[in-house]
């Protein structure tokens, strides 16, 4: 997914707040990658990306700061709660949020879990959930655009399960934060991803 990260290097300028979450972030994540479908990128570029959608929405800084941080406890093992002290208890409570519950193995489930708390935590956890969501299917569309239904070799589950996951994510967002911008990104995201698979159908059967 390309984008330019001049709202997150805007808002680091002028608060402290973020410009703190985003070291946090670079040092947690440093060496990780993140796999696309067709390729991996840098896991700090998934953060900076759901930053840059959270800051053009002018969310306040700690919704921006705690979208930065928001994968460090579940891919990092940060402790939410180690981030107290830093960045006080809004933004430990939407990384809490917006962190899966790893005791839950199957994929579905994990993610029914995680959605129906993220539905309850208010329309700040939601807007970086839906900020999340836009940006993963933004990165698979790109991969499947170059491999088709074979991005499915390089996913760690089906591209089905991903899409309906998705789908009952996109379905929760209406219902909570209807009319919202990263709500209707995340539908756009979506809609465009569906229209590939469906062409991607109709060119086999030609």
């Amino acid at each position: 997914m390309s984008f330019n990260s001049s709202r997150i290097d805007s808002r680091c300028e002028r608060s402290a707040l973020v410009r703190g979450a985003l070291s946090v972030a670079r040092r947690a994540h440093a060496g990780q990658f993140r796999q696309t479908g067709c390729d991996e990128i840098p896991f700090i570029e998934h953060l900076l990306a759901v930053g840059e959608l959270l800051a053009g929405q002018n969310y306040p800084d700690e919704v921006l700061a705690a979208g930065l941080l928001h994968d460090v406890a579940e891919h990092a093992e940060v402790e939410p709660e180690s981030l107290r002290g830093r960045f006080g208890d809004e933004v430990v409570e939407l990384v809490e949020a917006l962190t899966e519950d790893p005791t839950i193995p199957d994929y579905k489930e994990r993610k029914k879990e995680h959605r129906e708390r993220v539905a309850t935590a208010g329309p700040n956890a939601q807007a970086i959930f839906a900020a999340d969501k836009t940006t993963n299917v933004a990165v698979l569309r790109e991969a499947y655009e170059i491999l088709g239904e074979a991005v499915d070799e390089d996913l760690p589950v089906s591209l089905d399960a991903k899409i309906l996951v998705w789908e009952f994510d996109l379905e929760m967002l209406f219902a909570n934060s209807p009319d919202t911008a990263l709500v209707e990104g995340f539908a756009e995201e979506m809609v465009a991803l569906w229209g590939q698979r469906a062409d991607g159908e109709q060119a086999s059967l030609c």
